[in-house]
């Protein structure tokens, strides 16, 4: 999210803050057991459904993105917000790759009950849900406690409900849709379309990589697209005050015109990556990154999974934090640089450090699902795609959660926005560290390391 801290954190307070967030590089402990799918399921059906359903919230509310907006509310609706879900059957294993129109995963008291739902009503025990990260949706960390939200902005709690209803309800729609299916991954190196919004020195690094994964029918009719793509959605000024998908609305309305099937979005490690549009609006540049992803849809074959498998791994590790929020000089200026209620709310999920969420799945043997609760600089997916010997991986950055920014090692030396401990609370190397477990979990899941 971009602040006015960096206008409000004078070189004093930086200098206090810098004191009280010196911290050693945490060895990443687990919160809770590992969850893991069986091994190999005897089963040998792969099937694949999908559902959409309108997330737009139907009052005024905060919005999310720009700290300069503070509490000003929504004034309509520039295109609509949606939740498209994507269900999967390999053999006797479901999985939701659920994909927003909104600035962040939903908030971990929303993350829980959509889970919960989905479980109990479709038997989905596995799921990405993830924001395109949008800075013209709502706000969505607000809750139902006094100076939290509630009395101020309780139009805010009851669009978090209907959004959990709106989610649930795609997700329970898809699985009850499913239908045999046959896939293809592919992917193209794209030049101009992203840019490394944060280095100042060569190389610069950007997640060029546009991935897709296309499911038929048996018949061959197109069901559903995945686009994988990193560069943030911040197309449009931070003085509109209406709801919108930024560039993400039009390419899955393109690749839908083009094709007839249904297109999700996952965003990539974004952290430092913005759209390279030239003089091209959001509308433009999303349509012409969704011909892209067309034609390389296009190019891949659906084949028959023969041996469909589902292997996931999850857990949340826990880093210390780079800024004191026990403090109130601390805490008094983000609330000046955002809003008083958003705050709190921030400092109750750092209560007991930085804990993001990462959730692993191996695909069929030999594709890999990552997803992390946060905005991933572009080098820590680069580097994961060079280091695991996987047919394709896909990164989801925004997923099961959100922990702001987890820049490289070398991005804070640097230092910059997206690098600072304003925006990047959490211990430095800790992305590095994510990335090291990913990759340990994905040699595990596909038998390599025992």
């Amino acid at each position: 999210m971009k602040s006015l801290l960096a206008q409000l954190l004078v070189p004093i307070v930086l200098a206090i803050l810098v004191g009280l967030a010196v911290a050693p590089m945490p060895t990443p402990t687990t919160t809770t057991a590992a969850a893991t799918a069986p091994t190999r399921t005897t089963s040998t059906e792969f099937k694949a459904g999908v559902a959409r359903r309108d997330i737009t919230p139907k009052e005024p509310v905060p919005m999310w993105g720009y700290g300069s907006r503070h509490d000003a509310l929504s004034t309509g609706t520039l295109d609509p917000l949606q939740a498209t879900a994507l269900v999967i059957l390999a053999g006797d294993q479901k999985l939701a790759i659920v994909g927003l129109d909104l600035g962040r995963a939903p908030a971990e008291h929303s993350l829980q009950e959509i889970r919960r739902r989905i479980k109990a009503e479709a038997g989905i025990e596995y799921s990405f849900i993830a924001g395109s990260h949008t800075h013209h949706g709502p706000v969505l960390e607000l809750t139902d406690e006094p100076g939290k939200g509630k009395g101020r902005f309780d139009a805010a709690l009851r669009y978090y409900k209907q959004m959990e209803d709106a989610i649930v309800a795609a997700v329970v729609d898809a699985s009850a849709h499913l239908v045999m299916a046959r896939m293809a991954t592919a992917s193209v190196q794209l030049q101009e379309f992203n840019r490394n919004r944060h280095t100042k020195l060569e190389p610069k690094p950007s997640d060029r990589e546009l991935a897709i994964i296309r499911f038929d029918d048996t018949s061959g009719k197109k069901l559903a697209i995945l686009v994988n793509f990193a560069a943030h959605p911040t197309s449009i000024p931070a003085e509109e005050l209406k709801f919108s998908a930024d560039y993400v609305g039009a390419l899955k309305a393109e690749i839908e015109k083009e094709t007839g099937a249904a297109a999700i979005f996952m965003q990539g490690a974004a952290g430092d990556q913005s759209t390279d549009r030239g003089s091209m609006d959001y509308i433009q540049y999303g349509q012409a990154l969704a011909r892209e992803a067309v034609k390389t849809a296009e190019s891949a074959k659906p084949e028959t999974v023969e041996h469909p498998s589902l292997k996931v791994m999850e857990d949340r590790l826990k880093f210390s934090s780079r800024i004191d929020f026990s403090n109130p000089m601390v805490i008094g200026l983000y609330q000046k640089a955002f809003f008083p209620e958003l705050i709190p709310n921030f400092v109750d999920e750092y209560k007991d450090g930085i804990r993001p969420r990462l959730t692993v799945a191996i695909l069929n043997g030999d594709i890999a699902l990552v997803g992390v609760s946060g905005e991933f600089f572009s080098n820590h997916a680069i580097r994961l795609k060079q280091r695991a010997r996987v047919k394709h991986l896909f990164f989801f950055g925004y997923s099961n959660g959100y922990h702001q920014y987890f820049p490289t090692i070398e991005a804070v030396a640097e230092g910059g926005y997206g690098a600072d401990n304003r925006v990047s609370p959490v211990a430095v190397g800790a992305g590095e560290q994510v990335m090291d477990t990913a990759l340990r979990w994905i040699y595990e899941l596909m038998g390599l390391i025992k």
